[in-house]
């Protein structure tokens, strides 16, 4: 049995998990941001709530682990920013402890007992306030030691000529520092940005897919840009990985419209073809940071 955790920035989810099909929540409770040790009393809240001595303790959380410094970067809770995390939390809790970012641990649960069941290289890509992904082969996380594997949306390698008929496009600033990144324009802050960019009007990317579902010009130039943009490096990730299965979270899998059009563009670009859809809405649609933690510490705790 484990302790698991979804670290926010507003609350931590705990759970008790005996199994991928057992996980048990407790009451959320707010996240002390600039206490560590208030941090720990709260997990140790949870802790205590165990029948019995936990395995370990597992977390996601919205940030990563440094694969060279080892020192956790978590820009939403500063008083876990710059630690060494995993170290600071055993030290402190006298157990075990695994961490895994939001993503991983999305992708984790996916492979586990989401879309992905049954595949062995499972891509899970994030869609909402950021574009990211993570990646899980023969049911372990690639970044079983931290590190930013699967940040699919950083790089600047973004189109700047795109949708039919062509249009230029800039190359948009990124929030990371770099100008051209899939984030900047295909985040949904980057779908309101590459629509006032085409059209010179504001509108949410919510409000923008449903103008194209009731097939308005403009909303429909935006998504036939958006979609070309996107597809070319989603694709490329699925040939470099072998992903047979790209479940997809965040806000912009709600549009199970858009989320076709993707598909469709992405197998129409990669090497391997296949006959049902790749690109897919996730099945794990509550707590799975906290799903995907338990993934983690249970399957740690499997190989001692």
């Amino acid at each position: 049995m484990i302790v698991c955790f979804d670290i926010g920035g507003t609350a931590i989810k705990g759970a008790l998990a005996w199994s991928p099909q057992d996980i048990r929540p407790v009451p959320r409770q707010p996240t002390p941001l600039h206490d560590f040790d208030a941090f720990v009393a709260t997990m140790r809240s949870v802790i205590d709530l165990s029948p019995e001595k936990p395995d370990c303790v597992a977390l996601s959380i919205a940030g990563i682990i440094d694969p060279d410094s080892r020192r956790a970067v978590v820009a939403n809770v500063p008083c876990i920013h710059g630690r060494l995390l995993q170290e600071d939390l055993q030290a402190a809790l006298g157990l075990p402890v695994k961490i895994a970012n939001d993503a991983d641990s999305f992708v984790l649960a996916e492979a586990g007992i989401g879309a992905g069941r049954g595949h062995r290289v499972v891509f899970g890509v994030i869609l909402g306030t950021g574009v990211g992904g993570g990646l899980v082969i023969d049911g372990r996380l690639i970044n079983s030691e931290g590190g930013f594997a699967g940040e699919w949306g950083h790089a600047p390698v973004a189109a700047t000529q795109a949708g039919n008929p062509p249009a230029q496009l800039p190359r948009f600033r990124c929030g990371c520092g770099l100008d051209g990144c899939i984030d900047a324009v295909c985040s949904a802050r980057g779908m309101e940005k590459l629509h006032a960019h085409l059209h010179g009007t504001t509108l949410t990317s919510e409000e923008i897919i449903t103008a194209w579902q009731r097939q308005e010009a403009d909303a429909s130039r935006t998504i036939d840009i958006y979609v070309d943009v996107l597809a070319s490096p989603l694709a490329l990730v699925a040939n470099v990985t072998g992903a047979t299965i790209m479940p997809v979270g965040g806000g912009l899998s709600n549009s199970l419209e858009l989320l076709g059009e993707i598909d469709r563009a992405v197998r129409d670009r990669i090497l391997r073809k296949f006959d049902r859809p790749l690109v897919v809405k996730a099945e794990c649609q509550i707590e799975p940071g906290l799903i995907g933690a338990a993934i983690l510490g249970l399957a740690a705790t499997a190989t001692v």
